[in-house]
């Protein structure tokens, strides 16, 4: 879209429609940017005349939304001041996360971009690595059902990364199996025979998997990152802890591709160094 804006002209007139919708709305400013949930500061600059400062992406979606207007319209791309709510729908969602060794939305998701290569940033290392007693440690507190579904979720998700199409690359921080063999964090009590057996499991799993399952780590005292995953040219998922803000245009996709990029390029470990990372590792547990 940027490529297809006069960027002064553009500012002029999504100025004139944002102050049209504020007019029309009856409200003053500080009342608008508590209704349409702008930052009042923001909307004061984005209706000053001598700015030609074009909203963020979601701020534009914010006000699209509060006031049932497209996109296209208050940047002056149509004439058509049509509803935009299916629009916004379709570009950005929130989904509910079911705290599960396997959730079965992000499954569907899988499913749904099954021959692509799909790219994960996890907050810990994917649950289909891990063991039944490591699930049941992790999730001692979440009522998931049984041992026996957890067993079976995880075996469904292996399924999935056995077919002979499934690329599925994995950038997670050396903290993330660091705190594990340590027994530190949320590992904190976990035995150590546990932890020896989770690391020779991931060991015993990852050398089956790969190379259609590859692993890159980065440190944290380079780079941080929030988990998310691009399913593909389908979508992304922001991971939020309790939800999903799932983004479902081409530009999105693209732009967490490069972020993925960039968290290669810092890797310290690559994918064929893994297992060898992890058997050093298993010689620190104590």
């Amino acid at each position: 879209m940027p490529g297809t804006l006069n960027r002064p002209a553009a500012s002029e007139t999504f100025r004139e429609r944002l102050q049209q919708i504020i007019d029309r709305s009856g409200l003053n400013q500080a009342a608008f940017s508590r209704f349409a949930k702008v930052d009042r500061s923001t909307l004061s600059q984005l209706l000053t005349a001598d700015s030609p400062r074009l909203p963020r992406a979601d701020t534009l979606i914010a006000l699209a939304s509060a006031c049932r207007v497209s996109v296209d319209w208050l940047l002056g791309l149509t004439q058509r001041e049509e509803i935009g709510a299916e629009i916004i729908e379709a570009i950005l969602q929130i989904e509910p996360h079911a705290r599960a060794p396997i959730d079965e939305l992000f499954v569907k998701w899988m499913r749904e971009a099954e021959g692509f290569r799909i790219r994960t940033v996890p907050e810990t290392f994917p649950d289909f690595l891990k063991t039944e007693d490591v699930l049941r440690y992790e999730y001692r507190r979440a009522a998931f059902g049984s041992p026996e579904h957890a067993v079976d979720s995880v075996d469904a998700r292996l399924a999935l990364m056995r077919r002979p199409d499934s690329e599925l690359e994995v950038c997670i921080s050396l903290q993330a199996f660091i705190t594990l063999a340590h027994a530190h964090g949320k590992w904190d009590g976990l035995p150590a025979a546990m932890r020896v057996a989770q690391l020779k499991h991931l060991i015993e799993l990852y050398s089956e998997l790969y190379p259609s399952l590859r692993i890159y780590c980065y440190t944290l005292s380079e780079v941080y990152s929030s988990p998310f995953t691009v399913f593909g040219p389908k979508r992304v998922a922001l991971f939020l802890g309790t939800s999903y803000l799932v983004l479902n245009t081409v530009e999105h996709v693209r732009l967490f591709g490069r972020r993925f990029d960039e968290l290669i390029r810092l890797a310290v470990v690559q994918p064929h160094q893994i297992t060898h990372f992890l058997t050093e590792l298993i010689s620190e547990v104590r």
